[in-house]
Formats: structure tokens, sequence, C-alpha cells
């Protein structure tokens, strides 16, 4: 298990149409891609709440890390996989939309990536099944293959319009299903890959 400096967390909004549908969203066109501090990512089983928000959401999704080898168009490729929580402050998200402002401040606090170890994965990316749990309840459950834009897709997008470097994280989106945490919370979340890849993770909130 290899560890690398992140730089820089790619992620990706309105990628299951479930969620966009949840939240009351159109599904975009074409990927849309926000910044998340590479310094917001935590692999502490302990997570400390934001408290600058009163509603911090849980949003499970499959990470992909951009390792050091190009295809044949100069592209990095992905090799290696975690699943992590993008948690969102989705208070200071909803004042900032109607503001027209960026979300940053509701989307890079400090440990608003939990995420697991990484495994590494072939460059031919396999589908995954994921959930999350909190407090043993299934609060969301996931499948790549309803991605609206898969990982080919997504990588391509990325690399030709940011400055993707090696260990790079991608979020690739979330499902249906987000909801608020609370102090004390305890969540599980889980992969297994169509290659037979699977991870764990759990986290207390506090």
């Amino acid at each position: 298990m290899i560890q690398r400096i992140i730089r820089n967390i790619w992620a990706v909004g309105r990628n299951y149409q479930a969620h966009a549908n949840e939240m009351g969203q159109p599904v975009p066109s074409t990927p849309m891609i926000f910044l998340k501090a590479g310094s917001a990512a935590t692999m502490s089983p302990e997570v400390r709440l934001y408290q600058g928000s009163k509603d911090i959401h849980h949003e499970v999704e499959i990470v992909l890390r951009f390792g050091t080898k190009a295809d044949s168009n100069g592209r990095l490729e992905f090799d290696a996989a975690a699943i992590g929580l993008d948690l969102t402050a989705r208070d200071l998200q909803a004042e900032l939309k109607a503001k027209s402002h960026p979300w940053t401040l509701a989307k890079s606090f400090r440990d608003s990536l939990p995420v697991s170890a990484m495994v590494a994965i072939p460059p031919a990316v396999p589908h995954f099944k994921f959930e999350l749990s909190v407090n043993g309840e299934t609060r969301q459950r996931g499948d790549t293959r309803d991605m609206i834009f898969d990982f080919e897709t997504l990588r391509t997008y990325v690399f030709d319009n940011f400055p993707v470097e090696p260990g790079d994280l991608l979020l690739t989106g979330t499902p249906e299903g987000v909801a608020r945490l609370k102090t004390d919370d305890r969540a599980e979340a889980s992969f297994e890959s169509g290659l037979g890849h699977r991870v764990r993770a759990e986290w207390i909130f506090r």
C-alpha cells in the first residue's frame, strides 16, 4: 500500500440521476467538477465535524487515484481505489448557491474527506458496488454502472481540463441517500469491485 502526497482532490457533482433528483437539481451535460484541498483528506478513524456548520451531510463515493503511468495520449491512468465520504456543509452550501458564490467553504473544510486505505487496481477500472451505514442503518447504496459519466469519461475530462498530478484523487459522485451526521455517529463504508477487490472503513465523528 503506497501513500503519496495528495495535492488536489477533483470531485464530480451530480453523477447519479437519483442523487440529482433528491437535491432538486438538473443533471449536467458535461461533468461538473469542483475542487477540495488535498489537505482536507484524512485517514484517521476519528473525524472532526466542522463547527462552522449545523448540517454536515455524508456523501459516500468511490475514490480513484491518478498514478504515475500515462496512456498513449499522455493522460495519467488510475492506479488505486478507495472508499471515502465527501462531507458537505449543506446549510452553507445552500447559502453560497443562493448568492452564486463558490462552494469552497461548504466542501473543503478540515477532515472533509475521510478516506480508506487504497488498493491497487488496473488501468481499465472495474465497476464497484458500494454502501454506507450510520449507526448500523444503511443510508446509501451505489453501483458505478449507474454513473452518468463513466470512469473513462471522467479521467479524460479532468485530465484535459485541469493540472492533474500523480497522487491526485478523483471523487466520482454519490448515489441517493445523503443525510446529516451528528456528534458520536459511527459510520461504516465498503465496496466490492467486479474483479474482487474489497475495501472497508469505519469512522466515528467528534
